[in-house]
C-alpha cells in the first residue's frame, strides 16, 4: 500500500511540475512560433538576393539626349528659326553646288569666278530658302496626309506650279544680276526654259516623292535642298551660260 501511495504521489508531482513549467515559461511554444516566422521572414530575403544576384532586370536605357552634336544642333534651330535656318542651308548648297560645276567645267588654268557663286548664293538665300519654307508648310496645311494618292498630288502640284514659277525666276534674276535686260531675259528663257523644265520632269518627282512621303514638314526644305545639290549644278550652269547668238554684241 505504501508503494502504491508513493507511486501516486510521484504522478501527481510530476504532473504539477510540467504545470508550474507551463506557466511559468510560455516561450517554449513562443520561441517555436518565433522561429517559425523567423524562417518566414528569412525566405523573401534569400529569394530576393537570389533574385538580386541571378536575375537581376536589366537596368533602363538613359533618355535620349535633346541634342546630339551637330545633328541635334541643327534641328533645334530649324524649329526655332526655321526661316533663317532653311535660306543658310539653301545658300549654302547653291554655293557648294557652284563651285562644283565651275570645277567640272572649268579649264585648270581659269580661276573660279566668285562673284558668280555670290550671285547663287544670295539666290538660295533671299528666295529658294524662304519660298521653300512657305511651299512646304502651305503644302502640308492643304494636303496634310501622307498617303501615296495625296504625295502625287503634292508632286503635281510642284511639277506644275512650284518648279516653272521658281526657274523662271532664277533665269530671270541672274541674268538681271548680270546685267542684262528685258530682250536677253526673254531670250535665256526662250532658249533655257524649255530644256531645263524637261530635265526637271526627269529628276524632281521621285526626289518630291521621298521629301513628301517619308519626311516630316519641318525637314523637307532640307531634304529638298540635299536633292537639289546635284540639280543646281546642272542649273547654275545654264544660268550662266552665254546670252544667245542672236543678242550677242
Amino acid at each position: 500500500m505504501s508503494r502504491a501511495l508513493f507511486r501516486e504521489v510521484t504522478n501527481d508531482a510530476a504532473r504539477l511540475i510540467r504545470r508550474n513549467a507551463a506557466a511559468e515559461d510560455p516561450l517554449g511554444k513562443t520561441s517555436h512560433a518565433l522561429l517559425n516566422l523567423r524562417r518566414l521572414q528569412s525566405r523573401p530575403q534569400f529569394l530576393g538576393r537570389g533574385k538580386q544576384t541571378g536575375h537581376s532586370p536589366p537596368s533602363p536605357p538613359p533618355p535620349p539626349s535633346s541634342s546630339v552634336g551637330f545633328v541635334g544642333w541643327y534641328l533645334g534651330m530649324v524649329k526655332s528659326r526655321p526661316v533663317l535656318t532653311k535660306s543658310v542651308t539653301s545658300s549654302l548648297i547653291y554655293t557648294a553646288a557652284d563651285l562644283s560645276s565651275q570645277t567640272i567645267a572649268k579649264k585648270s588654268s581659269d580661276s573660279y569666278d566668285l562673284v558668280r557663286t555670290a550671285r547663287m548664293g544670295g539666290y538660295g538665300l533671299c528666295v529658294l530658302g524662304p519660298t521653300l519654307h512657305c511651299w512646304f508648310n502651305f503644302m502640308s496645311k492643304l494636303l496634310p496626309k501622307q498617303d501615296f494618292i495625296t504625295t502625287f498630288k503634292k508632286m503635281a502640284l510642284g511639277n506644275i506650279i512650284y518648279g516653272p514659277i521658281m526657274m523662271v525666276t532664277f533665269f530671270s534674276l541672274n541674268a538681271l544680276l548680270q546685267g542684262e535686260g528685258g530682250s536677253d531675259i526673254v531670250a535665256r528663257l526662250k532658249r533655257d526654259f524649255l530644256p531645263a523644265m524637261r530635265n526637271c520632269v526627269m529628276y524632281w518627282p521621285l526626289c518630291d516623292f521621298i521629301t513628301f512621303k517619308f519626311f516630316p514638314v519641318h525637314l523637307q526644305p532640307l531634304v529638298s535642298n540635299a536633292f537639289s545639290y546635284l540639280w543646281t549644278i546642272y542649273m547654275t550652269y545654264m544660268g550662266n551660260r552665254k546670252k544667245p547668238d542672236s543678242l550677242s554684241s
